[in-house]
C-alpha cells in the first residue's frame, strides 16, 4: 500500500520527487487535506501565523525549510523504512 504524502503547492519539486519514489501526493491547501495522509511536508513559510496550534493528522509533519527535495524525500522514507 503506498502511503498518502501531504504537500503544500508551492513544494512541487518535493512533490514530484516523492511521486517518483511511489508516494501517493496530495496537495496541502488547507488544514483539511491533511486528514488521512500518513504524513505533510510543509515550506515553512507561514509557520504558526496567528499563534494557533491544532492537530489535523496523526502523521508526521516535515519543515522542508532550508532542504533540497532528495533530503526532503530522504526524511519521508526515514520515517517509513
Amino acid at each position: 500500500m503506498n502511503k498518502r504524502i501531504a504537500v503544500e503547492d508551492t513544494l512541487s519539486d518535493v512533490a514530484q520527487a516523492l511521486q517518483s519514489k511511489g508516494y501517493e501526493v496530495v496537495s496541502l491547501k488547507q488544514e483539511s487535506d491533511a486528514s488521512g495522509c500518513d504524513c505533510c511536508v510543509v515550506s515553512g513559510q507561514d509557520q504558526n501565523v496567528m499563534g494557533m496550534q491544532s492537530v489535523s493528522t496523526q502523521g508526521s509533519v516535515i519543515n522542508a525549510d532550508g532542504m533540497t527535495a532528495d533530503q526532503v524525500c530522504q526524511q519521508v522514507d526515514s520515517r517509513y523504512q
